[in-house]
C-alpha cells in the first residue's frame, strides 16, 4: 500500500521502503549520546555523517525526553537548535525534522530550513497547530503517558494497544479538524514512553493495529532500554536488538518511518527487506 507523506516542498512516497530517521541530539543529557554533541560543530558533522551513512531524514533535538528529564527553557533550546539546522541546510539537501514539543522552536526551525515536527506532545502547545498548519510541515504525533518527568511512575492501561490507538486517532482528528492536512500527518505509538517493557513489547507485536488509522508509523526504539534488559547489553550493544525490531515491523507493513541512532546498519536492512518483498 502506498502512503504519502506530505512535509512542505518534501512528498514521501511510502510503500517499497520505509524511511530511515537519523537522530542528532544536540543535549547535554539524553539518554544514549547525552553531551557527545553538544557543540553546533559536532553536532552538525554527525549529521553529516548520518547522511552520508543514507539517513532519508535527519531529526535535530534539543532536548532530552528522556525518564526524568528537566524542561529547557526555550531560549536555550533555540541556542542548540536553530544554527545547526541552519547550517545543515546549507551545506547538504535533506529533509530535517525539528524534534521539539515548543511551537517558537519549531517555528524558528521551519524558517531556517526544517520540514518536519516531531512532537512527542500531539500539538500539546497551542500555537502548535498554527505552526503546523501555516507552515504546511509534516507533524509526528506521538503518544505519551504523562511527561518525561513523570511517565515511568507506574504508568497503567487497561488495553494499551487499544488506549494507544484510540488517542492516536483522536489527536489525528484534533490536528486535521483544524486545518492540518491528513496528508502531512504521520503517528507514533511512543514506545517506552509512559510504558512498561511490556506494554511497548504489547504495541510491538500489535504494531499493524495502527495501520487501520490510514496514516504512516514512525517507529522509534533504537537502542532503549527494553532491548538492554531483554539482551543484557549496554547501550552501545544495542544495534542488533535495535534492527530486529524494526526489521520485524517492516517486515509485517507495521512501520513506515524507523528513527534510529544507527543509520547505517538500519539503511542495509530497509534496503534488503524492500527486495525481499514479493510483488503482488
Amino acid at each position: 500500500m502506498i502512503q504519502q507523506w506530505r512535509c512542505r516542498n518534501t512528498v514521501f512516497e511510502l510503500g517499497s521502503r520505509a524511511l530511515v530517521m537519523g537522530i542528532v541530539n544536540v543535549t547535554p543529557d539524553s539518554f544514549s549520546d547525552g553531551g557527545r554533541l553538544s557543540s553546533t560543530q559536532a553536532a552538525v558533522e554527525h549529521a553529516l555523517r548520518l547522511a552520508s551513512e543514507g539517513a532519508d531524514i535527519l531529526d535535530i533535538g534539543g532536548e532530552s525526553s528522556r525518564p526524568g528529564a528537566d524542561i529547557v527553557p526555550v531560549d536555550e533550546e533555540l541556542r542548540r537548535v536553530i544554527p545547526v539546522v541552519r547550517e545543515i541546510t546549507q551545506r547538504i539537501q535533506i529533509p530535517i525534522s525539528v524534534d521539539t514539543v515548543k511551537s517558537e522552536v519549531a517555528r524558528q526551525a521551519i524558517d531556517a530550513g526544517a520540514c518536519i515536527i516531531n512532537d512527542i506532545t500531539a500539538l500539546g502547545d497551542p500555537d502548535m497547530v498554527h505552526v503546523a498548519r501555516e507552515s504546511g510541515a509534516g507533524v509526528i504525533l506521538m503518544h505519551m503517558q504523562g511527561t518525561p518527568a513523570t511517565m515511568q511512575r507506574n504508568p497503567s492501561y487497561q488495553d494499551v494497544v487499544a488506549e494507544v490507538g484510540a488517542f492516536l486517532e483522536e489527536r489525528l482528528k484534533f490536528a486535521c479538524d483544524r486545518g492540518i492536512n491528513p496528508l502531512a500527518v504521520a503517528l507514533d505509538p511512543g514506545i517506552g514512553f509512559g510504558k512498561t517493557n511490556e506494554h511497548s513489547l504489547q504495541l510491538l507485536r500489535h504494531l499493524e493495529a495502527f495501520q487501520r488509522i490510514g496514516r504512516p508509523v514512525c517507529l522509534g526504539v533504537s537502542r532503549k532500554g527494553l532491548i538492554g534488559k531483554i539482551l543484557n547489553q549496554p547501550l552501545e550493544n544495542r544495534v542488533i536488538g535495535s534492527v530486529a525490531i524494526a526489521c520485524f515491523a517492516i517486515a509485517r507493513s507495521a512501520a513506515q518511518i524507523v528513527r534510529v541512532h544507527d543509520v547505517a546498519a538500519h539503511r542495509d536492512a530497509v534496503n534488503m527487506l524492500a527486495e525481499l518483498k514479493v510483488e503482488s
